[in-house]
């Protein structure tokens, strides 16, 4: 038989303990990637849990619809930002939220905060809004097997933004809670470094007037990233950039 060709092995989330010389039946989901990728037994995959790890395995069965791998070791990968992001996103249209969910979660983000303002253009509730959030931490998940993150950032439960601004406790020292709107005052190169950054985007027609006053009341500082305006999928992917090159991974 045909020694397996060499690849690098492709990385699959597994919710499960992992540890060298588990044998591990895979879930549906990275079976069925498997099959797609034709990959054969006694091929390396990367396996991971959120917990930090990563952890090298053999596949050692394939069947139809399902496939088990041995852990054969672990690898302590720390490809965490050490700036602690949180995108308060508000909704979009499906495909512009799932976009800047999953660049945002490759940029780094620790955590993602869905929000419904007024302007938004979808609305969910009910079992609506709950399939959403399974088909967001789906969009995590996938993002992290792709970019090597070994930790998937939290997704919160989908929140009003008036409601969740009235929430928020009062910001510390080392916060930076920052707004997004064209026309601001002053841009990113003006701000004092800081370790933990709420970033809140409005919808496709922006925060309404009243929403925008209460977000300053609420201690967020208003920016602009520039002389042009951008859309709400874009805005969020080029400040994450933005703060990571001044404070977090090339900082």
């Amino acid at each position: 038989m045909d020694k397996p060709s060499r690849r690098s092995a492709p990385r699959f989330y597994v919710p499960e303990r992992l540890f060298p010389g588990a044998l591990i039946d895979l879930p549906e989901r990275p079976s069925k990637h498997i099959a797609v990728l034709r990959l054969r037994e006694g091929e390396a995959i990367t396996l991971f849990n959120g917990e930090g790890s990563e952890h090298i395995a053999e596949l050692t069965r394939l069947t139809r619809g399902q496939c088990a791998a041995r852990i054969t070791g672990t690898i302590e990968a720390d490809r965490e930002s050490t700036l602690e992001v949180t995108l308060a996103q508000c909704l979009s249209g499906s495909d512009r939220m799932d976009f800047a969910i999953q660049k945002a979660t490759e940029l780094g983000v620790r955590s993602i905060q869905p929000l419904e303002s007024e302007r938004s253009v979808v609305r969910l509730a009910g079992e609506r809004a709950e399939k959403r959030m399974v088909h967001w931490r789906n969009i995590v998940i996938a993002a992290c097997e792709q970019c090597g993150r070994n930790v998937a950032p939290e997704i919160g439960a989908l929140e009003q933004l008036q409601s969740w601004l009235m929430a928020r406790p009062p910001k510390v020292e080392s916060e930076l809670r920052l707004l997004l709107a064209p026309g601001a005052p002053s841009g990113l190169t003006g701000l004092s470094r800081a370790a933990h950054i709420t970033l809140l985007i409005g919808p496709e027609g922006g925060l309404a007037p009243h929403e925008q006053a209460a977000a300053l009341k609420a201690g967020f500082t208003s920016i602009r990233l520039g002389p042009r305006t951008l859309r709400t999928e874009t805005a969020p992917l080029a400040a994450i950039a933005a703060l990571q090159t001044l404070w977090g991974d090339l900082g």
